[in-house]
């Protein structure tokens, strides 16, 4: 590191950081300070060798980056990625549950920090003389702070101009209730060789000319908390001609300070992934081999979606980045990447935040509270709530505590709770006393871990199978069980069968399906000869459903979902174009004759500009064309609202029977052969 900085080091302390200490001792007499009346060469030297003394303790206390086990540390400036912070409009969509519900909801993504507009972090930093920066664990604060430091010692021009001393400060080593800023900022100058340092401080600070970053306001001890907000307060209205960022989660403690400038960290976007990957994988192998660019479009495949939520913190991008860097790839299990992300919060993260006076852990293991977060994910997730009221987290904390015999009986269930959220980050404070999971991936996947500890797959297919929420807790599932999945496939499968028992037409779409598929030529699997031909026909119906303002859409685009795995599963490519006649799915269906009469169709068909009965009439046409030719009774695709919903309930379960197959470690042939002979056929 020394070798790394060394250069940059004498230029910074030449042109900004000795020039301030010169101009501090000159107006307060050189001779308080012990050199005489003026100040001649030698004592700018002295002054010169402590700033770059001082220069050289923060870069490498400050200037480098290692977590989450990495074997060597890396120089925070060669990964660093440009912050962006959340403007005020989005931070208030903070201000209680309900906001934040509708926030999430109308957002309709699964990201719990919606699309907005976003601002830059220096320059933000450069406008505000008090900034409060907020933001989850993990969230890149820390981070931040460290290299706003740096930009002022390296000459950044937006923070450079203000012409500051960087002084990080660490509140967690506030070890108790009698905080002495000053005496801190006293140290740090100290150890560099300051001259008189006390003095030194005291004129720094009362000219304004330093820059005081005081990281993480939420991990000072508890018992200490409100008595070092206060001297912190006091502080600042002391010296308030300086400039001060702090850090802190959301949004904890937030408006106890009045005069700093609220804003909150940005999840990273696809432009911000990038860039760090190209900054991790700079080494010249690295370069050499393009392995930022093979880890970025291998973050960019369908497969990898899961891989993607995750890269939006910079802590799980940063572990991302460290599996890619040992296996060259990503975990194509969903539910072995979700777990890993969790024990890396659990267990390695905890670990380097543990912050004294937070002792609630004794008795509590990992185990443990695996299961406890497990349930509380379970629970909610099925009352369909994303955000948590404060006080009933802290009763379901409580009641799986009294409910476990080896649960540890001295835990405060709130103190329990501020500890998760404050060194973990597994559980975030989104608003005053409302929490949510920091991923809706994590509460999915530990709610899958509650299904699969208690044995409730059958409960869970049955209740949950259509409902698309439950999509990604499906797959975890499947992906949980060691043992092997035939059981929730076969609960599926089961479920599935149940849902068109009342429900005629669509029953006899289906009779229809398997009765002109059975016996056809072609090499194609049964149900794939099925889904194509269901697809097929639904999509000619999608014609009469614009004319009649019926709604087909769920039920065809399920089907396409459907058809398009089949498809690609033998290599064959669906198109509606397809030569029929050559691909054999039909059992008794004169094409030539069919094209015949669909040919001289085409220079009819009605644009916007025609009428509702004009358009209405032809699509009857076109479908009356389709149905004689293959022996469809054109009235079984006039489904009403009620039926295209059970239909579209079906098929998707049929596709997710599907995925949850491909998502398994572990499924029998012989079980899957016979969920595919029942795919698409119509229950006794």
């Amino acid at each position: 590191m020394t070798g790394f900085i060394e250069p940059w080091i004498i230029a910074a302390a030449g042109k900004l950081l000795a020039p301030i200490a010169e101009d501090i001792v000159k107006d307060n007499t050189p001779k308080l300070f012990g050199f005489g009346k003026d100040l001649n060469e030698a004592a700018k030297q002295k002054l010169f060798e402590a700033s770059k003394q001082y220069i050289k303790n923060y870069a490498e206390r400050h200037g480098i980056l290692k977590v989450l086990g990495m074997r060597e540390p890396v120089e925070l400036e060669s990964v660093y990625t440009g912050v962006k912070f959340l403007g005020e409009s989005d931070i208030d969509k903070f201000a209680s549950i309900e906001k934040l519900e509708l926030n999430y909801r109308e957002a309709n993504n699964r990201r719990f920090q919606s699309e907005c507009q976003t601002l830059d972090g220096i320059k933000v930093a450069d406008d505000r003389q008090f900034l409060m920066v907020l933001g989850q664990p993990g969230s890149g604060k820390s981070t931040f702070l460290r290299r706003m430091g740096l930009e002022a010692l390296k000459g950044k021009k937006e923070i450079s101009r203000h012409k500051c001393i960087p002084v990080f400060l660490e509140l967690k080593t506030f070890k108790d209730d009698k905080v002495d800023i000053e005496k801190q900022i006293v140290e740090e100058f100290k150890t560099c060789g300051f001259p008189k340092p006390e003095e030194f401080t005291k004129k720094a600070l009362e000219r304004g000319t330093l820059l005081i970053l005081l990281d993480g306001l939420d991990e000072v001890p508890k018992a200490n908390t409100n008595a070092v907000i206060t001297q912190i307060q006091d502080f600042v209205d002391r010296y308030d001609r300086n400039r001060f960022i702090a850090s802190c989660r959301t949004p904890a403690n937030r408006s106890s300070f009045k005069r700093f400038f609220d804003v909150t960290m940005a999840d990273f976007d696809d432009e911000q992934i990038n860039k760090f990957i190209d900054n991790w994988f700079q080494s010249e192998l690295d370069k050499q081999a393009g392995t930022s660019q093979k880890c970025r479009e291998l973050l960019q495949r369908d497969e990898n979606k899961a891989a993607r939520e995750l890269a939006r913190t910079p802590l799980l991008l940063t572990f991302l980045c460290l599996g890619y860097d040992r296996t060259q790839g990503f975990p194509s299990n969903r539910s072995r990447l979700y777990g890993n992300a969790l024990r890396i919060l659990l267990e390695e993260w905890a670990a380097e935040k543990r912050i004294e006076g937070w002792s609630v852990y004794e008795g509590l293991s990992v185990e443990l509270e695996e299961l406890l977060l497990a349930q509380i994910a379970y629970e909610n997730f099925t009352k369909d709530k994303l955000f948590f009221d404060k006080r009933d987290l802290v009763a379901q904390i409580k009641t799986f505590l009294a409910s476990n015999l080896n649960a540890p009986k001295h835990l405060d269930g709130e103190a329990v709770l501020n500890a998760i959220a404050i060194q973990q980050g597994i559980l975030v404070e989104r608003a005053e006393d409302v929490f949510s999971f920091s991923h809706l991936t994590l509460q999915e996947y530990l709610a899958a871990q509650y299904i699969v500890d208690r044995n409730l797959t059958e409960q869970f297919a049955t209740e949950h199978l259509v409902e698309q929420r439950w999509r990604e807790v499906f797959l975890l599932v499947a992906g949980l069980m060691r043992g092997g999945a035939d059981n929730l496939l076969t609960a599926m499968e089961t479920s599935a069968q149940q849902l068109l028992t009342n429900s005629p037409k669509p029953l006899r779409l289906l009779q229809w399906s398997e009765r002109i598929t059975t016996g056809s030529g072609g090499n194609l699997k049964p149900a794939t000869k099925r889904i194509t031909v269901l697809f097929l026909v639904l999509s000619r119906a999608r014609y009469l459903a614009l004319a009649l303002d019926l709604d087909l859409d769920f039920a065809l685009d399920h089907a396409l979902h459907f058809a398009i795995y089949f498809a690609r599963a033998l290599d064959f490519a669906l198109d509606l174009n397809l030569d029929l006649e050559k691909l054999k799915i039909f059992n008794n269906v004169n094409f030539s004759e069919l094209f015949s009469r669909l040919e001289p169709m085409r220079s009819e068909v009605p644009d916007d500009e025609q009428s509702w009965e004009i358009r209405r009439a032809f699509a009857d046409r076109l479908l009356q064309t389709w149905c004689q030719a293959t022996h469809l009774d054109p009235d079984l695709l006039k489904l009403s609202e009620n039926e295209s919903k059970l239909l579209s309930d079906y098929l998707y379960a049929n596709y997710m029977m599907v995925q949850c197959k491909d998502a398994a470690v572990r499924v029998s042939p012989q079980v899957w052969q016979k969920i595919e002979d029942l795919m698409l056929i119509p229950p006794d």
